[in-house]
């Protein structure tokens, strides 16, 4: 398997500097993976926590990796190896990996996407392998603590119809949006947002949209004229010719809040215009940072430590300018 360490491999895990044997090993997964800032988030918890012997590390992993990965992670462990707790999930797995996991949470069920595992073993043996979704949570404490309190009765835009779109959907609906609007260039098929709605009760507006047509953004423009949340699920720079076609006349309601889940690079165009033009803004690091918070939780059992996890996550952005 490629990546930056051995899957389950106690020697890699081994903190820098240290000769310290790592007791409990976690990842985050994903294709590409190398950007994560995942890594810090979780190592400054355990920090907090006192757990000196966890390690969490960065693995790139691929679809034809996936199953072996997995079946690591459940296998019962060797004497003396560091004893694989759990995983954090991004692209492209959040959806693939579900028929491989032993159970998944009623929440990752209905959204049809996880973005954690947690291998729950008695002592040294097997691994019941469950997943979880926690960008549910994080994306709703990112509105929380951009704009309080959410708004009742609102109306919601989802750009995109992937996995983070399908979470989106749920963590709107719990902060009381009940008009919701996806706009994306494809919306249905398998692990797109209509099947999820559907899983969820939920009716949809929808708009297709092909980032850079002007007519499709036209109508995309209008669309946020209306809305008091607007979740951009957009890989980074696709919402440029958006930003640009807001920033030629486009208006917003008062205090509509815009969570972008792009965090690096940041500020991103549509964050930067949807400021300008007089919208609040949830930075994507927000729904990082509290999607990070509950997986901790799920993985040690502790109360996961925000403020130190907060401190480490904006050091790093710092970091990296």
């Amino acid at each position: 398997m490629s990546g930056t360490g051995t899957v389950g491999g106690p020697s890699a895990c081994r903190s820098a500097g240290s000769g310290e044997e790592p007791s409990h090993w976690c990842a985050v997964v994903g294709s590409p993976v190398g950007h994560s800032l995942s890594p810090v988030l979780h190592q400054a918890a355990y920090q907090a926590l006192g757990l000196s012997g966890w390690r969490y590390e960065a693995l790139e992993t691929s679809a034809a990796e996936m199953p072996g990965l997995v079946r690591r992670l459940s296998s019962p462990v060797p004497a003396g190896a560091a004893v694989p707790v759990g995983l954090s999930v991004t692209m492209p797995h959040k959806q693939t990996l579900l028929p491989l996991l032993d159970a998944v949470d009623p929440l990752a069920e209905v959204v049809g996407a996880v973005n954690t595992v947690v291998a729950q073993r008695a002592g040294r043996g097997e691994a019941l392998l469950t997943g979880f979704n926690t960008d549910v949570a994080g994306i709703s404490q990112a509105f929380r603590r951009t704009a309080t309190p959410p708004v009742a009765g609102a109306r919601a835009v989802v750009l995109g119809a992937g996995a983070t779109a399908c979470s989106a959907l749920a963590a709107l609906t719990e902060l009381g949006a009940t008009s919701l609007t996806v706009a994306a260039r494809r919306l249905s098929g398998p692990g797109r947002v209509l099947a999820a709605a559907h899983r969820m009760g939920l009716e949809l507006s929808t708009l297709t949209w092909l980032p850079g047509d002007p007519g499709q953004g036209d109508a995309l423009c209008a669309a946020l004229a209306e809305a008091d949340l607007v979740v951009s699920t957009l890989p980074a720079g696709t919402a440029d010719p958006l930003a640009r076609q807001l920033e030629a006349g486009g208006s917003l309601r008062p205090g509509a809040v815009l969570l972008d889940v792009v965090y690096d690079p940041w500020p991103t165009a549509l964050a930067t215009t949807w400021q300008r033009r007089g919208g609040l803004v949830a930075p994507g690091w927000l729904m990082l940072l509290h999607q990070a918070v509950a997986q901790v939780g799920l993985m040690t059992g502790r109360e996961a430590p925000v403020a130190e996890m907060d401190a480490a996550l904006q050091a790093a952005l710092a970091r990296r300018g």
